[in-house]
């Protein structure tokens, strides 16, 4: 079994403590329900399945059951506690504590670095600037961001980027890429901190407007779909994207940083009810 700060569901813990018990023994989901205090004897077979949902009050019983103490312990509550937090703020607050729990035990959580990485549209810029400006200062790149940035920041995030592996420097000093493109991954908590970002792009894509028609290209269309339709459209959308970065990462030379944002996103509410109502009226005329 892998090591409790590996994972990020509580569910999947729960559910690989009980595999590993159950092949060297007897074991049973009544048997760990009884050792973590509860009723029902399958009741945490249905948490796995997620059929139920475990209490952060419940979460210390089954740790102790599963044997966990210490770090462990409040690690996996921890992770009862993310799975709980409503909104983005509180989730990233959750994460966070999971991660400063983690730290302060010189242990590494999965999908830290990522998470950090997709707080900040400063990381992706920069990560595209720096390998491209040579020889440049921290003041430098501060002056080549369109979003006002100072010296003091680029350094701390270039020390961040270093740090979670996504820059490296060659022989001469200078900053490159570990990877040419990244992408978020598996991993629960990447997409609370990437909407943050999102928001961010969102901001300045609605600034961009102002730009010469030279330098930007936004267009929308707005249509009627169903959900099947909804479905192939993302399709469409995934597979453009994967094109855009292989387009993007076939030229190792930069001139400037650009962002794209592809957006498809709900105008009204669902439609069904109308066309119930509608149908309710047409069989009372009929009557």
């Amino acid at each position: 079994m892998k090591e409790i700060v590996e994972y990020t569901d509580y569910r999947k813990f729960i559910q690989d403590y009980y595999d590993e018990r159950k092949r060297s023994s007897a074991f049973t989901w009544r048997d760990f329900a009884r050792d973590a205090g509860f009723t029902s004897p399958v009741y945490l077979k249905y948490v796995c399945e997620g059929k139920k949902s475990l209490s952060v009050g419940a979460a210390g019983s089954v740790a102790n059951a599963m044997g966990l103490a210490g770090f462990e312990s409040t690690y996996f509550v921890l992770m009862v506690s993310y799975a709980h937090a409503k909104g983005d703020k509180a989730k990233r607050a959750a994460f966070e504590e999971r991660c400063a729990l983690a730290q302060a035990h010189k242990v590494r959580v999965l999908g830290n670095e990522e998470f950090d990485y997709f707080k900040s549209w400063k990381n992706p810029v920069l990560r595209e600037i720096a390998p491209h400006m040579p020889g440049a200062r921290p003041l430098e790149m501060a002056h080549a961001c369109k979003q006002k940035i100072s010296a003091t920041e680029v350094s701390e995030t270039l020390d961040f980027l270093m740090k979670a592996g996504l820059l490296k420097k060659d022989k001469n000093g200078n900053y490159v890429q570990t990877e040419k493109s990244i992408s978020m991954g598996p991993v629960d908590a990447v997409p609370v901190a990437a909407r943050e970002m999102q928001r961010q792009m969102g901001e300045f894509a609605v600034k961009a407007m102002d730009l010469p028609l030279s330098e930007r290209d936004m267009s929308g269309v707005t249509m009627g779909i169903t959900r099947g339709v909804y479905e192939q459209i993302k399709k469409e959308i995934a597979d453009f994207r994967r094109r855009i970065v292989a387009i993007a990462s076939a030229d190792d030379d930069t001139e400037q940083v650009y962002r794209l944002n592809l957006q498809l996103f709900p105008l009204s509410e669902r439609l069904e009810k109308k066309r119930e109502i509608e149908k309710e009226r047409e069989e009372q005329n009929e009557k």
